[in-house]
């Protein structure tokens, strides 16, 4: 009832976009993992010296285990760097590092879209699981509206996508742009190594958000199907 053939006709764009993207941005990462920065900085070194740049120092820095799980927490202002990417001397380590410090260069600017995506993440949450249940009991039940009610919720996923794309766009811009002013990155080739990672991880926010608008879509033309019969 709840998934058909239309489900994976509707899906199977974002499914292979997610998969392509995936892999792009882990064979970004490998590639320029490999290549040694000319400042010979460690992600974490050169975090710190970004942090004393732009005049962060309430920003800590702590490790975090696995791969490619570098963050910055607006709650206790801690970048959080995996060990490659904080132990790494790499032009990628470099890369992420300056994008994740970005986040904390919004954070201390009150940067709109950032504050806007974090008032979003409880009511998310919420909204995602209620949508489900309202979705499947209205379909179950046959009362639409219910159901129309779910889509409207789990649609709240869909705007929360959106609403990451500025903040990410604009964390790897600034990352580029610090990188470049403090000397960290020197070459024409570190540049365009910062500037594939980047873009690459940029592509996976565009992915999620295609993904859950094909979702909200085919809950959407089911429903519409359910009220024409």
């Amino acid at each position: 009832m709840f998934f058909n053939s239309s489900y994976f006709i509707y899906m199977i764009p974002g499914i292979l976009l997610v998969m392509l993207t995936s892999w792009y941005v882990k064979s970004a990462y490998r590639k320029w993992s490999k290549v040694p920065a000319q400042s010979r900085l460690s992600g974490a070194e050169a975090a710190r010296r970004l942090i004393n740049a732009g005049g962060l120092y309430g920003v800590q820095i702590e490790a975090i285990r696995g791969e490619m799980t570098d963050h910055y927490d607006p709650r206790s202002k801690v970048l959080r760097l995996s060990a490659g990417v904080g132990q790494g001397h790499s032009v990628a380590s470099l890369a992420i590092a300056a994008h994740e410090l970005g986040h904390a260069m919004q954070d201390a600017e009150d940067y709109l879209p950032l504050k806007m995506r974090g008032a979003m993440v409880p009511m998310v949450k919420i909204g995602s699981n209620l949508g489900w249940v309202l979705i499947m009991a209205g379909l179950f039940l046959n009362w639409l509206n219910i159901a129309w009610l779910g889509v409207a919720f789990f649609s709240g996923g869909a705007l929360f996508a959106l609403m990451t794309l500025p903040v990410e766009f604009n964390a790897s811009a600034r990352a580029k742009r610090l990188l470049a002013e403090t000397g960290i990155i020197q070459t024409e080739e570190e540049r365009r190594g910062v500037n594939n990672v980047l873009n690459a991880a940029a592509l996976t926010y565009v992915a999620a958000l295609v993904t859950a608008v094909l979702q909200v879509l085919y809950y959407a033309s089911l429903l519409s199907g359910r009220r024409r019969n």
